[in-house]
């Protein structure tokens, strides 16, 4: 086997149900290196979001070269194709692949979670075509997409490739979850280093992107306290919550003085500026988090967990083209799988680090997602209950309330 690059932490298992072959599975890093992972995935992540291309190194001294689908440009990808020596892919979600109907559409086999597309002609995709293929919002119609998809062919990547690591960034960066990729294959590239250094090109290491949730969530401490009186509240408090790399802060708003003696009352919510903050009327978010500070003031202790988490996880911008995918037919769920997005992209790792930091192990949940419950329960925090919350719908979120309980087993 060839030696594990210094950067990465790997270890070979063997899948039955994935294929039935062996695959690069990840072991956890050592604390001392969690600051320098962060670190390296969040620079790696600005870079992208400024439409630069990032290194990305992988398992047995593969790497590739990448850039986020929604920066692709003609000459973008003829620098892309140029620096890396080798021909670009696109790397697409299993479910945005399945969307294209290039996945297939057998049930019973485990959606892939990367594809890699590319053209059957000799030349490369143009910019144009890959827009068309990352982006359901295109303009381009019916016709058009059939002779595009007619056109390609597709790869399924490895689950822990460097592939696969392109989509998991772009997800991170709240882009559209696609990439060019392209091998680096240049023959000065064998000292990677050096040649990203002599390509102004910043490296980051796949082991990294894949453990970044875990790590930045292992490393969240309180970094701010204060007495903010709310209108149906008064006594409360607010946390705030920031991993070790300065990244995104989550918030614990503790209503009352809730001991560690007996199962505290508790709300996730994910952060929704529509919803929260201009009280939009196309879900039930803002209801459910004013609802959430009555009921746990109404009991006179409890906390509510309010998670950077925008749009189940994809960010506002993706939301908003999900908002926009809704008004063209598509249900809540769909539209997020348009996009290429599962259903719900949330993690609760860092829900479970702030009640673990706060003392708290026996929750009761105010929640109507069955998911949830499971989910803290996989993170080691014991739901002994689950509390009713749920609001009225208007002529607006009405399919919105209805797919959540019919497709996503809320209980509403």
């Amino acid at each position: 086997m060839p030696r594990p690059s210094s950067l990465a932490l790997w270890a070979i298992v063997f899948e039955p149900w994935y294929n039935m072959k062996r695959h690069i599975e990840l072991v956890q890093m050592p604390a001392t290196r969690e600051p320098r992972s962060l670190l390296a995935v969040d620079r790696a992540i600005s870079e992208l979001r400024r439409g630069r291309m990032v290194v990305i190194r992988g398992h047995g001294g593969r790497a590739v070269l990448m850039l986020a689908a929604e920066a692709v440009t003609d000459a973008g990808l003829s620098l892309l194709a140029d620096t890396a020596d080798s021909r670009p892919a696109l790397a697409v979600t299993g479910r945005r692949a399945t969307v294209l109907q290039l996945a297939g559409a057998n049930p019973d086999v485990v959606l892939p979670d990367v594809m890699l597309i590319d053209a059957k002609q000799e030349g490369p995709l143009s910019a144009n075509g890959v827009r068309d293929l990352a982006d359901p919002l295109s303009n381009t119609d019916g016709h058009e997409m059939r002779s595009l998809l007619n056109t390609v062919r597709v790869a399924q990547a490895d689950r822990f490739s460097c592939e696969a690591a392109t989509v998991r960034m772009a997800k991170m960066a709240r882009l559209l979850p696609a990439a060019m990729v392209a091998e680096v294959s240049d023959p000065t590239a064998e000292d990677l280093n050096a040649w990203a250094a002599r390509q102004d090109l910043f490296t980051v290491d796949a082991g990294d992107v894949f453990q970044y949730d875990k790590t930045a969530a292992r490393s969240l401490t309180a970094v701010s306290e204060a007495r903010v009186p709310l209108e149906s509240a008064e006594n409360t408090r607010i946390i705030a919550f920031r991993p070790v790399d300065g990244g995104l802060e989550h918030l614990a708003i503790i209503i009352g003085n809730p001991g560690a003696d007996e199962p505290v009352l508790v709300r996730l919510h994910s952060e929704c500026f529509t919803g929260d903050l201009l009280g939009s009327l196309k879900c039930d978010c803002g209801d459910q988090l004013r609802g959430a500070i009555d009921e746990i003031s109404a009991t006179e202790a409890g906390v509510l967990l309010y998670l950077a988490q925008e749009g189940r996880g994809i960010g506002l911008v993706n939301k908003l083209r999900a908002y926009e995918l809704q008004d063209r037919g598509f249900d809540t769920l769909d539209a997020n799988e348009q996009l290429g997005f599962d259903a719900d992209e949330r993690v609760y790792l860092p829900a479970a680090q702030m009640l673990r930091e706060l003392g708290y192990s026996r929750i009761r949940l105010l929640t109507n997602n069955p998911e949830k419950v499971s989910a803290l329960a996989a993170c080691g925090v014991e739901v002994v209950d689950r509390v009713q919350h749920s609001f009225p719908s208007n002529k607006h979120n009405e399919m919105y309330l209805d797919t959540k309980a019919r497709r996503s087993g809320h209980l509403i």
